[in-house]
């Protein structure tokens, strides 16, 4: 049997570009090949029937797949400069901040902020329940035990600031790897430091954003297989409502509300603090966060970053003169609580540059140590006051509220000249202060812990099998709004 292609039919007359092949028959090596035998073939009814219905509906569904693509490409020009048209009309505003762009928020309680959901149940609460807690959010590889008394049993941290020296910051791909190849061994040996076995413990928690998302989904991962597979109570954690009740294990008298002044590698924020999943954020960044700041200023003055550009500049600033580089305090003329550090690193820059000018140098890169240490001390002089003058404004907003307690948290808080100066300011206004103990201001596994030990004792658990990482995670919009409806 001898198989032809019979017909192939040019659709340009539907509008489609192209040939279609419509058909094959087949015929008997006796049988006359010339054109009249193929129009005898075609004259058949069925035959025919069958071929025109075949080329009517590749026609069809090729039209509808070229509208879906020319639909399709306008939906996307349609929602680029939907996206564009966002981004305008939050220029100027405070970043990280949900104003009702974001898909996903973080709010545990529901649209209320009160209704918890235990959806992987909970530990026995009647006595002290313990939790591994596992954090995977950057660049530190972190696991910790902790009770729900407040006691850290047992805890373990791979830093990686050896790897991401050379690199002069984080470098997200190495970051991951490294997480991989650390976090078994690191969960291994804050059980042995706590003299426990995974099922002793009663729940697991691990951060789930904001964050590196490549690097959350490492921890993220291994606590979900841990937490199905020895049937345990599963929390995700949010990375900075973990930096927030890091206060509360600090001081377990620190009650709900009080004020959080929130300063990290990647936010800068000033919260009012309700209960466990409400924050109203009276102030944020504009563009860099403080920590960013120091850390543009450590490479800037060639210090090592792999620790962390901030205790860098923090130790370099020691030598310096705070009042040696004239510099200018961002956002004077704004009367609100926002901050921005973008201008000031410029300002630095700009004042390095000239200095080297001055002093006949080719580049920034020729001060001496004087130099850097005196640019390093005006920066973080010129930075504290812009933290002192927000945050003041936000004390005296919420003392009407009752509210007399701040809490400083988040990486930067460790900075030991920034908790002088701000307990300073608390002391003016006569405020309290909390600040956990440096080891616990950065990242590591005991925050995530404790903020799970938080989320149980409301009754509030995830589901393990469909957890999902946010490398953007904002705090719910509906929680501000509503309590500045009461207000």
């Amino acid at each position: 049997m001898v198989t032809l292609l019979l017909l192939a039919c040019h659709s340009s007359r539907m509008g489609v570009r192209g040939w279609t092949r419509v058909g094959w028959l087949t015929r008997s090596p006796s049988r006359p090949t010339g054109a009249a035998s193929l129009v005898s073939l075609f004259s058949q009814s069925s035959t025919e029937s069958n071929i025109i219905n075949t080329t009517e509906s590749l026609l069809e569904q090729q039209q509808q797949t070229e509208e879906q693509r020319q639909l399709s490409k306008e939906e996307r020009k349609k929602r680029k400069e939907l996206a564009k048209e966002k981004r305008r009309n939050f220029i100027g505003m405070a970043k990280a901040v949900d104003r009702g762009q974001f898909a996903t928020t973080y709010q545990p309680g529901g649209v209320d902020g009160m209704t918890f959901t235990a959806k992987s149940g909970l530990p026995d609460r009647s006595r002290p329940f313990t939790v591994l807690g596992i954090e995977s959010s950057c660049d530190d590889t972190g696991a910790a035990i902790v009770r729900s008394d407040g006691v850290i049993l047992g805890e373990a941290l791979a830093s990686q600031a050896d790897i991401h020296e050379v690199w002069g910051g984080v470098v997200p791909g190495l970051a991951k790897t490294a997480h991989e190849e650390n976090l078994d061994r690191v969960i291994d040996l804050a059980l042995r430091n706590a003299g426990m076995s995974l099922a002793e413990v009663d729940a697991i928690g691990v951060t789930v954003g904001p964050g590196l998302e490549i690097c959350l989904r490492v921890g993220c991962k291994r606590a979900q297989e841990l937490a199905i597979e020895a049937n345990k109570p599963f929390v995700g954690i949010h990375h900075l409502e973990a930096h927030i009740l890091m206060a509360r294990l600090e001081e377990p008298s620190l009650q709900f509300p009080f004020l959080a002044l929130l300063v990290s590698g990647g936010h800068c924020q000033i919260l009012k603090c309700l209960g466990i999943g409400r924050y109203s954020i009276l102030g944020g960044t504009t563009d860099d966060s403080l920590g960013e700041a120091y850390d543009k200023i450590a490479r800037l003055l060639k210090l090592p970053v792999g620790g962390g550009g901030g205790p860098a500049v923090e130790a370099l600033a020691k030598n310096g003169n705070a009042t040696a580089i004239p510099l200018t305090v961002p956002l004077l003329r704004r009367k609100d609580c926002d901050f921005s550090y973008s201008g000031l690193k410029t300002n630095v820059r700009r004042a390095a540059e000239q200095l080297a000018v001055d002093r006949g140098l080719n580049s920034v890169d020729d001060l001496g140590e004087s130099d850097r240490a005196d640019l390093a001390a005006s920066f973080q002089n010129t930075a504290i006051i812009h933290l002192e003058q927000r945050l003041e404004r936000a004390m005296k907003l919420v003392e009407g509220d009752g509210i007399t307690t701040l809490a400083l948290v988040g990486g930067v808080a460790a900075n030991k000249e920034i908790r002088r100066r701000l307990d300073a300011l608390c002391q003016k206004l006569q405020w309290s202060m909390v600040v956990p103990p440096p080891r616990l201001c950065t990242d590591q596994g005991a925050m995530s812990a404790w903020a799970a030990v938080e989320r149980l004792k409301v009754g509030s658990s995830d589901d393990p099998t469909n957890q999902e990482v946010y490398a953007r995670y904002p705090f719910a919009f509906e929680t501000k709004e509503r309590d500045e409806s009461v207000e």
